[in-house]
């Protein structure tokens, strides 16, 4: 069974990047052995995006936030340097900021329903998304589905 989600960030300087995360992101970690840091993350979520076979596999990593703006302007203040301006994708507004040592790593503000946030609590197991109110539904067992008689 599926119990988490662990992701590896490779970085030229493991160590900046390590300080990143931890002084400046301040996200929680453990040693795992010799300054080895792991480090907590935040709820996640996975979307399956279409794509050309070029780009067949890629993958992306994203870190989310409430308002993208105010959180440009919080980690501006600490010295964070973003890589781009914030744009709107529809899907939500999207900016990347550089870890020292580590690259680009996205951060944006979901304007589409998510499994993890929203004002009511999110049902556990297979879900629906429930067109006309944009809420996350437990998934419909066979005998609540409604059929067209057919």
């Amino acid at each position: 069974m599926i119990t988490g989600l662990h992701t590896i960030v490779y970085a030229e300087d493991a160590e900046r990047a390590r300080a990143f995360l931890r002084d400046i992101l301040g996200l929680a970690f453990v040693d795992a052995h010799d300054g080895w840091l792991i480090f907590a993350a935040p709820p996640a979520e996975i979307a399956v995006h279409p794509t050309g076979p070029a780009d067949s596999g890629r993958h992306e990593l994203y870190l989310m936030c409430d308002d993208v703006e105010r959180t440009v302007a919080e980690l501006t203040a600490k010295g964070v340097e973003f890589t781009g301006p914030v744009e709107d994708q529809g899907w939500g507004l999207l900016t990347r900021l550089h870890i020292p040592g580590g690259g680009e790593l996205g951060l944006y503000e979901p304007r589409h329903a998510s499994p993890i946030s929203g004002p009511a609590p999110r049902p556990r197991g297979p879900v629906r998304h429930d067109r006309e109110t944009g809420e996350l539904l437990p998934e419909l067992r066979d005998d609540e589905r409604v059929t067209d008689g057919s």
